[in-house]
């Protein structure tokens, strides 16, 4: 008899799809509700560069605890796409389970000895219950959702919960995919042994966290760091974010008293005038960041050096995927660190930091003139990025060009906000100095505890109190 692996919030599980099949949706509810039990979850978006038709994968760690790393080995594989079989089931740990579609007999070589087979005749149930050809592919994967809920004892009413939210107003697709989730249920409780092995358990380990995509996370760190301009090219992978911004905005950034907007989204013609943008917006006193992938990097090196010369807050958060040149556009790498940290063209200072926050300033002289925030791979550590980096730390402290680099696409639970206070230099005004030589007037005042003084930027220079920025 085959053991098997016995655990309780603490597994992996990876589904293996075919790219256009609608699995994404449904894959997305399963990590959804896991979350909504109280228990953290850490899933990941894996496909290649393709169209309708190939391979793509998404996992799913289930941990109490709340790690979202990738901890090798799957113990439960949805196996839903016949290419990609053999290796699917590879990956399964010896005591693991293998979730497939039964309704097409598979022969004993196709499976190991060392795993639990569960099959459901998927294609036979969605066969007896549509008639639509695009419903029986689309309702498919709702149908194996509701198995697995049985499955892995997942609530139902978590998963027709979050029907309501995402079909709301929409009464016939809300009823459709409850029908789908039920099948499925039914189907599982009525013919296999439920719960396996791997069961979900009622937790309260995610208290406040909320669950979110990466580039979301960052966008909404953009939001908290007081971001009011946003100009950007669309560009693999990163395009989400600007589009998230967008939407954050829209909520966060309207005058209650007048509902105007209190923000700029810019959609540039390319990198170079996106960068172009948001070193005009600092030099006019917004916090302004643009949002790219290492091509637009390339393109903005000499805007790089201007920012840096010119002492100008800029942030660049650049999403990275795989290279060289254009590189793979759904492929994640560490591809961009040098470009970012080596920024523009000689006689500049690269700055780089291994730990979270950026500790340039806490050198005895004036801080470096550009920096690199190494790779964030987490939807938290995207969202602290951003929200201090846009915020205080740079158009307060270093004004600096700043680059912030994100190794992947990834979803996660990002914590509540937290405070962070950044120490800063002396402001000057139009007092400290005679108004037609501002900028050398700056150098003779010394440095404050390691920070050089700054003039506000976007200001009259004959009248501090007049702002000429947003």
């Amino acid at each position: 008899m085959t053991t098997r692996i016995e655990a309780v919030n603490d597994f992996v599980v990876k589904f293996a799809n075919v790219n256009g099949s609608g699995s994404a949706s449904a894959n997305e509810l399963f990590a959804r509700a896991i979350l909504r039990m109280g228990v953290p979850v850490a899933p990941r978006n894996i496909f290649p560069s393709n169209i309708q038709g190939l391979p793509t994968w998404y996992e799913v760690r289930v941990n109490e605890r709340g790690y979202q790393g990738r901890r090798g080995g799957v113990d439960l594989a949805v196996a839903m796409n016949p290419q990609t079989w053999d290796e699917d089931l590879k990956e399964i740990e010896p005591g693991g389970y293998i979730f497939y579609d039964s309704s097409k007999p598979l022969p004993t070589s196709k499976f190991r000895d060392d795993i639990n087979v569960i099959g459901v005749p998927l294609t036979d149930i969605c066969n007896s219950a549509y008639t639509d050809a695009r419903q029986r592919q689309l309702f498919k994967n709702i149908i194996y959702l509701g198995a697995l809920s049985a499955l892995l004892d997942i609530e139902p009413n978590e998963i027709e919960k979050l029907f309501a939210e995402q079909y709301k107003g929409k009464e016939a697709l809300l009823q459709s995919n409850a029908k789908a989730l039920r099948l499925g249920r039914d189907y599982a409780l009525q013919n296999l042994t439920c719960p396996i092995g791997l069961r979900v358990q009622r937790a309260q380990a995610v208290g406040s966290k909320i669950f979110v995509e990466g580039n979301s996370a960052a966008a909404l760190g953009a939001i908290y760091g007081g971001a009011t301009v946003c100009a950007w090219y669309p560009i693999t992978p990163s395009s989400s974010l600007a589009e998230s911004f967008i939407r954050h905005a829209q909520k966060h950034r309207i005058d209650p008293a007048t509902s105007k907007r209190r923000y700029a989204v810019i959609q540039a013609e390319d990198e170079l005038a996106s960068i172009g943008m948001v070193i005009g917006a600092g030099w006019n006193g917004a916090r302004a960041f643009t949002c790219t992938s290492g091509p637009g990097i390339s393109l903005m090196q000499e805007f790089f050096g201007l920012a840096y010369f010119g002492e100008i807050p800029v942030v660049v958060i650049d999403v990275q995927r795989g290279g060289p040149s254009t590189g793979m556009p759904t492929r994640t790498q560490q591809s961009d660190i040098l470009a970012c940290a080596f920024a523009s063209h000689g006689d500049t200072t690269p700055s780089s930091s291994s730990a979270t926050v950026v500790p340039c300033w806490s050198a005895p002289s004036a801080p470096p003139r550009s920096g690199l925030l190494p790779p964030q791979s987490s939807s938290s550590s995207s969202f602290r990025s951003a929200s201090s980096r846009v915020g205080r730390v740079v158009e307060d402290r270093l004004r600096l060009p700043l680059t912030i680099v994100r190794k992947a696409l990834c979803q996660g639970l990002v914590r509540e906000r937290e405070d962070r206070h950044c120490q800063q230099g002396r402001v000057l005004g139009a007092a400290d100095g005679d108004g037609r030589h501002r900028d050398a007037a700056r150098h003779l005042h010394g440095a404050q505890k390691g920070v050089e003084p700054a003039h506000r930027l976007g200001r009259h220079r004959d009248a501090d109190d007049r702002q000429l920025g947003p």
